[in-house]
């Protein structure tokens, strides 16, 4: 990784909005694969209750296949290390065989080796995921970044309600600033080990442009996507990670400016008032790549 662009994803996969989907709620799963987020994610963790895990699981199991047969990157989220739904929750890794697993509140690196190594015993042996959602886990993101390459750990998930719980941080407007460090603290350990980062969930799914604006902001802080709640919220989240006019029209102005014969092996060129070098041209090439691939 030679940039901390996050559009220069060694995996170049968009995923600017990731939905959860219940397991336990056929009808919401039949949805889903029509509604056009950029990665679907089926929960059988926080958002089923208890005497619904073995419903859930057996939908999940169906789900994954439909889904990936329509070409939808899906994910499946399974529960916390420690919790007596995991066992289960990895046969239906195994059986269905998604795109990749999300681990639930993921702590530290021997969490992410352990069930790693376990996942591996129950027949799956895909990519997986890392909610990061306590205290804890922000506490030991780096080292759980540093142990992807020897678990196909692939992205950080930020998980903001666990998380602003476990800080003792109370509800209102300021609640999002006070989460702000814990955040970039995520994108920077992913950055540094090329993984994908997702922004965490926005509750309030009627205030649009509360959404609108708080993706904004995880886009400023570096962030890939967000995960989603609500199908209403997929479009508001694509156009809070569109980039700009201005953007668009200065890569193409450093494209140009590399392409010049006048600047021939030059390492920097003037554009637009400024100097920029190859990661500069690095950055505007991915961003016009990412762009012709949602046209």
């Amino acid at each position: 990784m030679t940039d901390d662009s996050s559009l220069l994803q060694a995996n170049a996969r968009l995923l600017r909005s990731v939905l959860f989907v219940p397991g336990d709620k056929p009808r919401a799963l039949d949805k889903a694969q029509g509604l056009g987020a950029d990665a679907l994610i089926i929960d059988l963790e926080d958002a089923v209750a208890t005497e619904r895990k073995a419903e859930a699981r057996r939908n999940a199991l169906d789900a994954v296949t439909r889904f990936r047969s329509h070409h939808l990157f899906t994910v499946l989220r399974i529960a916390e290390p420690g919790s007596p739904d995991l066992s289960a929750d990895m046969m239906i890794a195994a059986q269905s065989r998604p795109d990749a697993v999300l681990i639930a509140k993921l702590e530290d690196a021997e969490q992410l080796s352990a069930v790693r190594k376990r996942l591996d015993e129950a027949g799956y042996d895909g990519p997986v995921w890392a909610m990061i959602e306590t205290p804890r886990g922000v506490f030991n993101v780096e080292a759980i970044a540093r142990a992807a390459p020897l678990n196909r750990l692939e992205a950080l998930v930020a998980g903001a309600n666990d998380l602003a719980e476990g800080l003792c941080l109370p509800e209102g407007e300021l609640r999002r600033r006070a989460l702000e460090p814990h955040l970039a603290r995520m994108v920077l350990a992913a950055r540094a080990m090329g993984l994908a980062v997702l922004d965490a969930v926005y509750n309030a799914y009627t205030d649009e442009a509360g959404l609108e604006s708080e993706a904004w902001q995880g886009r400023q802080l570096g962030f890939d996507g967000k995960t989603l709640i609500h199908p209403s919220q997929i479009y508001p989240v694509h156009k809070a990670f569109a980039p700009s006019a201005s953007e668009l029209d200065w890569a193409r102005s450093v494209v140009d400016a590399f392409d010049d014969p006048a600047h021939a092996g030059k390492g920097a060129v003037p554009v637009q008032g400024r100097m920029v070098e190859h990661m500069h041209l690095r950055t505007a090439k991915a961003l016009l790549a990412a762009v012709q691939t949602t046209e």
